[in-house]
């Protein structure tokens, strides 16, 4: 069973990193495939290049937990990255196996707005990470599908390659990309908020700093 974990990773921090190991622990992935966007269709631009981002990605990942993994499909692929286009592709190399899409809890709550939104389930399961009480409104396409989509255990994914959706609840980590940027260009250190290799590639790179 592999996981899709897609973000700009504008750095990668162990916010990314200890969310992604606690998702494959709770449903057993077999892999967990780490997925930079190239061109980001819901948000501004990446302050640092695709391959700077890459660059960073591949250092974090470097001494990592077995099954994590670097996928770079969507930076190899022009125009805006829609997960749709993403996972149709990968659906096309693993064929049956059950495939399962990482996403927020906001994430989710704005799912009717992405790219043929329709067609994700169709394509993987959902694993959608919540906060121990927080509860944000759900728009009503979405709260109509749940009741015939959400299974309430990980062994009811590996038995169909697509379809349903998991809620997990973790204790995410309150780091941001946002928050090491602004570090950064203030001239603080975003230490032990992100890996000590992607903290030297950020310096050596001059990224994030103003002027």
């Amino acid at each position: 069973m592999i996981g899709v974990y897609g973000g700009t990773f504008d750095p990668i921090h162990y916010g990314h990193l200890r969310t992604a190991l606690e998702v494959k622990e709770a449903v057993s992935l077999d892999e967990l495939r780490f997925i930079p966007c190239r061109e980001p269709p819901h948000r501004d631009a990446p302050e640092a290049s695709p391959e700077q981002r890459l660059e960073m990605l591949r250092a974090a990942l470097q001494d990592a937990e077995p099954g994590f993994c670097i996928d770079t499909r969507e930076l190899e692929r022009p125009g805006p990255s829609y997960m749709v286009d993403t996972l149709a592709s990968i659906r096309q190399e693993i064929r049956a196996a059950p495939l399962c899409l990482i996403v927020g809890l906001d994430a989710f709550a704005g799912l009717d707005r992405w790219h043929r939104w329709r067609e994700l389930l169709d394509l993987a399961h959902l694993l959608v990470m919540q906060r121990p009480g927080y509860s944000p409104e759900l728009p009503d396409p979405l709260q109509a599908m749940l009741p015939e989509r959400v299974v309430s255990t990980a062994d009811a994914l590996r038995e169909s390659p697509a379809g349903r959706i998991h809620f997990i609840t973790l204790t995410l980590l309150d780091i941001s990309a946002t928050r090491i940027r602004s570090a950064v260009a203030q001239g603080l250190s975003p230490r032990y908020l992100t890996p000590d290799p992607v903290l030297h590639l950020i310096h050596s790179l001059n990224l994030y700093r103003c002027g």
